[in-house]
């Protein structure tokens, strides 16, 4: 299984974890020069943007850990860029986390407000 086909399959396990939650997913792989956010979610009046790491097993440490200050950074200069597209600077983020094992059964920790921009 390669890198790209792991991400994907993590990516739809929280796709469906949201809906199953009664979150819209709004845009899967939103990219642009610098970052990437894995998936913008409206979670009622809160957009949500989230980054999903996983793993095929837990030998290496918390998919999480990955999520280092750095990719933090990218990831809210991804998001001002979506809110300043869609004109939603005013809206009320949230930065989540979900790690994923690809173990069988597969298993998701999701992480509300994993993360937060600093004023």
């Amino acid at each position: 299984m390669s890198s790209k086909s792991i991400g994907c399959a993590g990516e739809e396990a929280v796709c469906t974890y949201l809906k199953q939650r009664g979150i819209c997913v709004l845009c899967r792989n939103y990219t642009r020069r610098g970052g990437e956010i894995d998936i913008i979610a409206k979670d009622q009046g809160t957009l949500v943007f989230c980054e999903v790491k996983t793993r095929k097993s837990r030998c290496f440490g918390t998919p999480a850990e990955a999520v280092t200050p750095a990719k933090q950074k990218r990831i809210i200069a991804c998001a001002r860029q979506y809110l300043y597209e869609t004109g939603q600077e005013a809206c009320d983020v949230r930065f989540d986390v979900a790690e994923v094992y690809l173990e069988d059964p597969v298993s998701l920790h999701y992480i509300e407000n994993a993360f937060w921009e600093e004023a």
